[in-house]
């Protein structure tokens, strides 16, 4: 029966219905007595915001998560996390795989929309070298954790805590086991600090561009190619992506230590290294990681202005993290330059993009911006919070962030249903957008309406 509602659901359904059901299933976990470190049962509310918080890698938190969830109720968690990052359509593959269960065309189709390919060619190759990168850079990112946390906490315990958050932290999640203040007692600490921003960035930047870089790589160590003439055989989307990524990471950096040089509850006591330091782990973080070395709601409103806008761009595509991605933002402004310019194409690194992809582009991030615009303003009458405030969780939300001023643990029951819906459609939305939006499931149309123009701006 399953496998006939399968077939009839369509990619994007299946996507869909594959977070609700984890969402389900988390949330039943999590309300269990067995779950919490008081052995009773949590509320429904507050389990189903960390189930989805988890599911959706986002890292807002209603409890912290250190106090009030026991071993069981961690692994849960994490669990969720780990599912979360690497998706519905990549989770089930691998069930599969190690099953040895045959993997039909539907699958390979799920695959190629997942990932965003061409072709259906290599596709469970392709889930399976995702599945293995995943786990070996989360393997490196827990034996450098460890080394911090095992002389801190012993054996047994430095070693959970240093495998969670590197899932959490390569998963984009930034949901942590240290206390209600993440990791702000590390901020002069270069190992936390370094570890955690390669692993979000890992994360974040998409698998495509790790296979490019690899494949880039091998190809300067067999061929002794120049590295410079390397780099202009890269894929268009991996260029785009590692120089938007570059771009927003270290202007926004820049920025933040500008902005908060002097701020005192922030980074204005810290020495010059740690500042630097704690300025550009903000600008990571604000990649949809969540973790934190400083608190925010004691950021400047221009600085916690600028962490929203970019946490609302967040990651690169078909990778862990969250927001409208990086690839989107760059076709949307060269689009934006190329109409000022007066071009008819859009055109980025010599390369001309199709309209088709702009379309996508603008659909996912209009998308975004509407349900930001409303979830906005419902948890503004729920919750009567400052206006800087509730934009920042809300926008938190949606691009599947985690971080907050402090509005979290204190929402209404209204509040934390706003943000489980927020954080459901910013996790799915733009993908179910690109998926429906993708040229190649369209239609043919052999007639066209009558054009007419209209006045714009």
């Amino acid at each position: 029966m399953l496998t006939k509602m399968r077939r009839k659901l369509s990619t994007t359904q299946i996507i869909g219905f594959g977070f609700l059901v984890a969402i389900f299933s988390g949330t039943l976990l999590l309300c269990l007595p067995i779950a919490s470190k008081l052995g009773r049962m949590t509320s429904p509310i507050d389990a189903l915001f960390t189930a989805t918080s988890a599911i959706c890698v986002t890292g807002l938190t209603t409890v912290v998560t250190l106090e009030h969830w026991n071993y069981f109720g961690q692994f849960v968690i994490l669990l969720l996390i780990q599912f979360g990052g690497l998706g519905v359509v990549t989770v089930t593959t691998s069930i599969l795989l190690l099953l040895h269960q045959r993997i039909t065309l539907k699958e390979r189709i799920l695959i190629q929309d997942a990932f965003n390919m061409n072709t259906l060619g290599g596709l469970v190759k392709l889930t399976i070298k995702v599945l293995k990168g995943t786990l070996l850079v989360e393997a490196i990112g827990a034996i450098l954790y460890s080394f911090q946390f095992i002389p801190e906490y012993g054996i047994p315990l430095g070693i959970w805590k240093s495998v969670f958050h590197s899932i959490s932290a390569f998963c984009n999640a930034g949901i942590d086991i240290i206390g209600e203040n993440s990791f702000a007692g590390y901020v002069n600490n270069p190992l936390i600090n370094l570890t955690t921003m390669v692993l979000i960035v890992a994360g974040g930047i998409g698998f495509p561009v790790w296979w490019d870089l690899i494949r880039l790589v091998k190809r300067i160590l067999k061929e002794k190619m120049d590295p410079r003439l390397s780099l202009k055989k890269m894929e268009l989307h991996s260029k785009i992506a590692i120089v938007t990524t570059s771009v927003l990471i270290l202007g926004g950096a820049i920025l933040i230590f500008i902005l908060e040089f002097s701020n005192q509850s922030t980074i204005g006591d810290l020495g010059m290294p740690s500042k630097v330091m704690a300025s550009v782990f903000q600008s990571v973080t604000t990649r949809t990681a969540g973790f934190l070395t400083i608190s925010q709601s004691s950021l400047k409103e221009s600085t916690a202005f600028l962490c929203i806008v970019l946490m609302f761009i967040g990651g690169s595509p078909s990778g862990t993290a969250g927001g409208i991605k990086t690839v989107t933002v760059a076709i949307l402004i060269f689009t934006t330059l190329a109409v000022i310019k007066g071009k008819q194409e859009t055109e980025v690194f010599s390369r001309k993009i199709e309209f088709a992809y702009c379309k996508k582009a603008l659909a996912v991030a209009c998308f975004s911006f509407m349900i930001l615009l409303l979830s906005t303003f419902l948890l503004a009458v729920s919750e009567g919070a400052s206006f800087i405030d509730t934009v920042f969780e809300t926008t938190s939300a949606i691009a599947t962030v985690g971080l907050s001023r402090g509005m979290t643990m204190e929402l209404s029951w209204i509040g934390k249903m706003i943000l489980v819906i927020t954080m459901y459609l910013g996790r799915i939305g733009p993908i179910t957008i690109a998926l429906i939006m993708n040229p190649q499931k369209q239609k043919k149309i052999f007639c066209s309406l009558p054009q007419e123009g209209v006045l714009i701006g």
